[in-house]
């Protein structure tokens, strides 16, 4: 996870033109007059070695109402917020205005580091304004000329502890994922357990207004998180500690995630991009749908998606308490679900109600056993065996006559498991015949529901003499008679 840097201050003090030159790109509309910029604009800033994420931002306004300038505002204080660093930029030749007093006080109070930037500092006449800047209380300014490229490296060296810093924090919150095997392990049982120093990270996905929230706040004993019956109150993705049933974890709560194209505003594209942040921060992943329009498009694409980022995956269905024919209702979910989602066979399908707390039990239980299984570890000597018997009762195929020879396999990683096969000609091992071993691996060592990692990998050749031509009958005959004289 990148560094993220939003440049924020009032309308026309440089910031679209600051953001251009650290993308390296004329990406953001640049002009005299102010208010230019009104959407959130995100680029990949880059600053000597630093490479982090910048978001250009509108001019903040004072307005707080519902018009143009006021919805600006939100959006760009929900740029704050998400933020890791905020560059507060002003006029230094225009100097401290009562404006960016009240903006500075807002900033001190949301955001968690602050730079201060006078900007147009070229020349003598920003003297004053870069004085005048310290008495917003932010620590000393950064002397820049956005227009020039002056005082960058200034910026980078300000910016620069405070991306080590992000890269020590997220090096600790995020999980253990592609741990290598060791084959000398004592206890190939052994599963990592949950503790209050390094808790369960589980992140509750889904499409706006399926109950995530109200899930949470049921597991959690308390109203801790904004529900209500509109979609889509959920903006930030929330993580809050406790202790369930004994399990320490760290609950993510993600915004609604709609389809693409429905995806108009700038504040939901954030939200949706913070959501799949969390995504990639959790172990384990609960997919919640909402039992009357259940595995709709988008829900599958959220369950792919954490397949696909090798996350243990729940599917929970909610609102349960409100279905008449629960028994046919399930017979038909479990049949969608195996249709629609195999890539995910075997993964814990559990009804519940997030309004009644009916079913947290199962949930419990299944999030436990899906990461039981994320963390499973089949000896290599089992593997083998194995191995053997699915390649007589199905032997590779052979494509324009050349024969594939699997020659033995072992398990390289947990989290998710991560198997490679040693054979002749990898490159030419069809999807099918890999499909059919980690459908085989999931049924014969337990292992439903989990992402499996299959490589075919080469192996060299002990035959000094592969690839060199043979000797033709003259050369033969000369190297003979050479021999006899």
């Amino acid at each position: 996870m990148t560094l993220t840097l939003a440049i924020v201050g009032r309308p026309n003090v440089g910031k679209s033109t600051l953001f251009n030159r650290l993308v390296g790109k004329r990406l953001a509309l640049v002009d005299d007059q102010p208010g230019v910029t009104r959407d959130l604009r995100e680029g990949a800033g880059r600053l000597a070695d630093l490479r982090f994420t910048v978001i250009d931002t509108a001019g903040l306004e004072e307005a707080t109402d519902d018009s143009l300038q006021g919805r600006m505002r939100r959006l760009t204080e929900r740029a704050v917020d998400m933020a890791d660093v905020c560059l507060f930029m002003i006029d230094a030749r225009a100097g401290v205005t009562p404006t960016d007093e009240v903006f500075a006080d807002i900033l001190r109070k949301r955001a968690d580091h602050v730079l201060l930037a006078a900007n147009k500092g070229e020349g003598s006449a920003a003297d004053a304004g870069v004085l005048e800047a310290f008495s917003l209380g932010l620590g000393e300014p950064i002397r820049l000329s956005a227009e020039h490229g002056e005082g960058l490296n200034d910026l980078y060296a300000q910016l620069q502890p405070l991306a080590d810093l992000h890269e020590e924090k997220n090096a600790q919150e995020a999980p253990e994922t592609d741990v290598t095997v060791d084959e000398d392990e004592d206890d190939p049982d052994y599963v990592p357990q949950p503790t209050n120093a390094k808790p369960l990270q589980v992140a509750v996905v889904g499409r706006p207004n399926a109950g995530k929230s109200t899930l949470i706040n049921q597991i959690v004993g308390e109203d801790r998180l904004l529900t209500g019956p509109e979609a889509g109150i959920t903006r930030d993705a929330i993580s809050l500690r406790t202790d369930w049933d004994g399990t320490p974890m760290r609950i993510f709560d993600t915004a609604g995630m709609r389809k693409r194209a429905k995806v108009q505003e700038k504040l939901e594209k954030l939200s949706v991009s913070d959501g799949l942040r969390a995504v990639k921060f959790a172990e384990v992943v609960v997919v919640l749908l909402d039992a009357a329009i259940p595995f709709e498009q988008q829900d599958l694409r959220i369950a792919d998606l954490a397949e696909r980022e090798g996350r243990a995956v729940v599917v929970a269905i909610n609102k349960w308490d409100i279905e008449d024919d629960k028994q046919a209702k399930l017979k038909e979910l479990k049949e969608s679900f195996e249709r629609l989602l195999p890539q995910l066979k075997g993964a814990p399908l559990v009804t519940v109600s997030a309004k009644t707390g009916r079913g947290l039990d199962r949930l419990h239980g299944a999030i436990m056993r899906a990461y039981d299984v994320w963390n499973r570890r089949v000896p290599t000597a089992a593997l083998n065996r194995w191995l053997t018997g699915m390649l007589e009762q199905h032997p590779p195929p052979a494509p324009q006559g050349k024969r594939i020879k699997l020659r033995y396999m072992t398990q390289a990683k947990t989290r998710p498991p991560g198997f490679v096969v040693m054979c002749s000609h990898p490159d030419k091992v069809p999807e099918s015949y890999n499909r059919y071993l980690v459908n085989g691996l999931r049924l014969d060592f337990d292992m439903p529901g989990t992402p499996i990692r299959l490589f075919m990998r080469g192996q060299n050749d002990a035959n000094p003499y592969k690839g060199r031509k043979k000797a033709g009958p003259s050369k033969l005959r000369k190297h003979t008679e050479g021999r006899r004289s």
